[in-house]
Parts: structure tokens; C-alpha cells; sequence
């Protein structure tokens, strides 16, 4: 079959390649134009100059509604955290370079930086789909939920940190309403402050496991069993970021809480951050 010609030589091959070349610049303009919508202006790291992201951020600011009638957000025009600034930062740069790593000043658990950082979240409950807070004290459920029979109830264990002595005990435990799971324990330290911890931070020791129908079955020695955290010391708990109201935590506090769960694996033993070689 010959090639079919649109005028002189120029055939409907050659015009589908040109349509494909201008339709696929056009779409990396669009992807690039879109993505600047949100996260600029930059803040050059030690100068402070705004890079707007020229020439390809005249796209217009990104707007979003929110769910249950909370109206609408955009992100350029949400005021800025001071602390995020590079003045306020405390720590210092190692070297005079860009890009060169900061040294933290002070505790940089309790400052926030590095493996301790967390996202300026909204300070707003997470909820779910018809509109309760996602995650509650599991006394304040509104879907039944309920530790199976068959699991340790984490309530009454001891809490043990990284330094292996016992910060406190287990006074309760919050879940997650929309994907039933357990999503943190309340802890009761020594000193009788009421604090969080993530469950993914913590591990049940004391099990034992016995063969049976379907594999390995857990049991429990309540004689034994405790929570251990590894990620912070005994002490480091009642330093944990607090909730503003009981029975609720914020998106913004559980970025925090996480942040200083995450950062104790870096900061909370002072053989944790040395080199390893």
C-alpha cells in the first residue's frame, strides 16, 4: 500500500509526527505549569531570594475543596510557619555551601529537624468518610470496634524505652475508625503525664508461639508480656508532643508525634548518630 499524499511530498505519515511532536512539548509545558502551582515560590536555602519558577509558573495558584463543608484552601496563600524560615532554623550549616547539612543547636528532637522534621500540617482532626474523627480512643468508637479475643489487650502493660527501663504503662489505646486497626497506645508514664505512641513503634515481647491448625497460633504470657519502644529512652516520654484537646489528635500533632518517635532512632541514644565505620 503507497503512501498517501496530503500535497506534494508531504504525506499523512509525516503529518503524524508533527502532531505527536507539538501535542507532546504541549503536554510537558502543561505538566510542568501544573506542578507550579503548588509548592512555589523557593526560598533559596542562605540567600532567602524567592524563585518563582520562571518562565512556566504563570499557571495560577491551585485551589482545593475541602470535604464537609469546610470550604476551600490554597496553598500560596496560607501564611507561613516562622520557624520555617532559615533565620529561624536552630542549627547551622557544617560548611558555607549549598546543600551542606544542618547541624542542630539544641535538641533536635524536641526542635524538629532532621529525622525529627514534620509537615505543617492543618491543625484539624482527620475524619472519616461521613464525617467522625478517624482516629479516637477505642471507648469512643462510634463503629463497635473491639480487641479480638484472641490478642493481647495492650491496656496495663508495662512500656519499656530503649534504655530498657520502664517509662510508664498502657492506659489505653486509639483507633482508627476507618481501617479498624490500632493506630496508637496511651501511655502512662512515671511521672503520670498522658502521652502517645505510635502503634507501629511498638512490639509485644513476651509471646510465644504454639503449632496448630493453620500455622503458628500467638499466646501471650500475661506474666511476661510488655511493650517495648525502641525508638526513645524511659525519660524521653513525658517529652512527647502533647494533644491540645482529649480524645482528639490533629493531623498536625500526629505529624509531630511521629516525627519525634522517628527522630529518636538518629537522636534519642548518642551511639545512635555516631558513624558506624
Amino acid at each position: 500500500m503507497g503512501n498517501v499524499y496530503i500535497a506534494g511530498l508531504f504525506d499523512v505519515a509525516e503529518l503524524s509526527v508533527i502532531l505527536f511532536f507539538v501535542f507532546f512539548v504541549g503536554l510537558v509545558i502543561y505538566l510542568n505549569r501544573e506542578s507550579r502551582r503548588e509548592g512555589y515560590p523557593l526560598e533559596h536555602e542562605q540567600s532567602g531570594l524567592i524563585d518563582r519558577g520562571l518562565p512556566l509558573s504563570d499557571g495560577g495558584k491551585k485551589t482545593f475543596d475541602l470535604p464537609h463543608g469546610r470550604g476551600s484552601y490554597t496553598p500560596e496563600d496560607a501564611p507561613r510557619d516562622e520557624l520555617s524560615k532559615v533565620e529561624n532554623i536552630p542549627a547551622k550549616q557544617a560548611w558555607g555551601g549549598t546543600g551542606a547539612p544542618w547541624v542542630p543547636e539544641g535538641d533536635a528532637m524536641a526542635d524538629g529537624l532532621g529525622t525529627a522534621a514534620y509537615a505543617q500540617r492543618e491543625d484539624y482532626p482527620d475524619l472519616t468518610v461521613d464525617g467522625h474523627p478517624r482516629i479516637v480512643p477505642i471507648g469512643d468508637a462510634v463503629h463497635g470496634i473491639e480487641i479480638a479475643e484472641q490478642d493481647q489487650n495492650p491496656v496495663g502493660l508495662a512500656v519499656y524505652g530503649a534504655d530498657k527501663k520502664m517509662a510508664g504503662e498502657v492506659s489505653d489505646v486509639w483507633v482508627d475508625q476507618a481501617e479498624h486497626m490500632i493506630r496508637y497506645l496511651e501511655i502512662t508514664t512515671n511521672s503520670g503525664k498522658k502521652v502517645l505512641a505510635p502503634m507501629a513503634y511498638a512490639a509485644v515481647q513476651g509471646t510465644k508461639w504454639l503449632g496448630g491448625l493453620g500455622g503458628l497460633l500467638p499466646i501471650v504470657d500475661d506474666q511476661t508480656a510488655l511493650i517495648d519502644i525502641e525508638a526513645i529512652r524511659s525519660d524521653q516520654f513525658d517529652s512527647v508532643p502533647a494533644i491540645a484537646k482529649a480524645g482528639q489528635i490533629t493531623r498536625l500533632e500526629e505529624d509531630k508525634i511521629q516525627a519525634y518517635y522517628g527522630g529518636g532512632y538518629l537522636h534519642a541514644l548518642p551511639e545512635r548518630s555516631e558513624p558506624w565505620i
